[in-house]
C-alpha cells in the first residue's frame, strides 16, 4: 500500500515535463515567426535592388550616343566656278536652240515687248504685239495714239494703264531724244521710262549683239539654286554671275537658265528627277525626285506642248504657240 502515493508524483512530473515541452514548442515557434516576417519584410526590398542593378547593367548600352555626322566640307570659290560653268555646258546640249522667247523684227519692237512682258507671260505679249504692231510700227506712232487706244491693245497684258504710259513716253523720246532710233547704250537705255537693267540687258543682247545678264524671277531662282549666289537684289545676283562666267557667254546663258526656269525647275515644284543637271546642283531633291512623276511635270516642248512664241525660230524643235483669239 506504501507505492500507491507515487502514481500522482509521475502525474505531476509529467504535467510539468509536457507544460515546458509546449512552451518550448510555443517560444521556438515565437522566435521562429518574426524571422519569417522579417524575411517576409526584407523581401520587397530586395526586388528594388534588383531592379537598380539591372538597371545599371543597361545603362552602358543606351549611354553611347550616335555620332553627328561629319559637317559637309564648303565648296571652295573654285570648285564652285567650275561646277557652275560645267552647268552652262550641259544646259547649252539640252537647249541648242535657246533664244529670246519675244517674237519681235527689230529693237523697238523688242524692247516694247520686252516692256510689256513684266508681270505676264512671253507668251500673252506674243499674242499682243501683232495687233499693238499693226497699228503703231514706229516710236513715232505709239507716241501719238490716245492713251485709251493703246491701253486698249495691250489690255490683255495686265497692267494696261502703267504700261500705255511707260510706252508713250519712251516712244516719245526715242522720237525727240534719239532720232526715232532705240540707243545701242546700257546708260541710254535706262534712261527711258519703263526700261531698267533687265530690259535693257535684253534689248543689248538679242538686237545690237551686246553681251548682257537678265535676271528675271527664273534666272535669279536657278542662279541662287545652283549656288552661284544667295542675294535676292537683282543688280546684285547680276554682279555675282557675271564674275563667274566670261563675258561672251552671258547672253546665251541667260537663255539657257531661263529655259531651264521655265520647262523643268519650276519656281513651286522642280521636276529635279528629270533634270540633267541634277549631280551639279547643290539643291536637288526641293521637288519631284522620283523620274516618271518628274516627267509629267515638264513644260513647252520637253513636255509635247507648244512653246511661247507664235514665230520661233527655225531650229525650234516645238511647236508654235497659238494666237490670241485661237488660244
Amino acid at each position: 500500500m506504501t507505492e500507491t502515493p507515487a502514481k500522482p508524483a509521475a502525474k505531476k512530473t509529467a504535467t510539468k515535463t509536457a507544460t515546458k515541452t509546449t512552451t518550448a514548442a510555443r517560444k521556438t515557434t515565437a522566435e521562429k515567426a518574426p524571422a519569417k516576417k522579417t524575411a517576409a519584410a526584407k523581401a520587397p526590398a530586395a526586388k528594388p535592388a534588383a531592379a537598380k542593378k539591372t538597371t545599371a547593367k543597361k545603362a552602358p548600352a543606351k549611354a553611347p550616343a550616335k555620332k553627328a555626322a561629319p559637317a559637309r566640307k564648303p565648296e571652295s570659290r573654285v570648285a564652285m566656278v567650275r561646277r557652275a560653268r560645267r552647268i552652262n555646258r550641259e544646259l547649252a546640249e539640252l537647249y541648242p536652240y535657246a533664244h529670246p522667247e519675244l517674237d519681235f523684227g527689230n529693237p523697238f519692237e523688242l524692247l516694247v515687248a520686252t516692256v510689256l512682258s513684266a508681270q505676264t507671260t512671253d507668251l500673252r505679249v506674243n499674242q499682243t504685239t501683232p495687233r499693238l504692231f499693226a497699228v503703231c510700227p514706229t516710236p513715232e506712232d505709239m507716241a501719238a495714239i490716245p492713251p485709251e487706244q493703246l491701253e486698249e491693245l495691250i489690255r490683255p497684258t495686265g497692267f494696261f494703264r502703267a504700261k500705255a504710259k511707260s510706252l508713250i513716253g519712251l516712244s516719245t523720246a526715242l522720237r525727240d531724244r534719239f532720232g526715232g532710233e532705240v540707243p545701242g547704250r546700257l546708260e541710254d537705255l535706262v534712261t527711258l521710262p519703263g526700261v531698267g537693267r533687265k530690259t535693257a540687258n535684253v534689248v543689248l543682247g538679242n538686237a545690237f549683239g551686246v553681251p548682257g545678264i537678265t535676271v528675271d524671277t527664273h534666272f535669279g531662282r536657278l542662279a541662287r539654286r545652283f549656288g552661284w549666289t544667295t542675294a535676292q537684289d537683282a543688280e546684285k545676283v547680276e554682279a555675282d554671275v557675271a564674275e563667274i562666267f566670261p563675258k561672251s557667254e552671258w547672253t546665251m546663258l541667260s537663255h539657257r537658265v531661263v529655259f531651264h526656269g521655265r520647262r523643268v525647275c519650276h519656281s513651286r515644284k522642280p521636276a529635279c528627277g528629270a533634270c540633267p543637271v541634277a549631280p551639279l546642283c547643290p539643291s536637288y531633291g526641293e521637288g519631284e525626285t522620283d523620274p516618271e512623276k518628274a516627267k509629267k511635270l515638264l513644260k513647252y516642248e520637253l513636255g509635247g506642248q507648244p512653246g511661247q512664241r507664235l514665230k520661233p525660230p527655225a531650229d525650234y524643235p516645238g511647236q508654235p504657240a497659238l494666237p490670241l483669239a485661237a488660244s
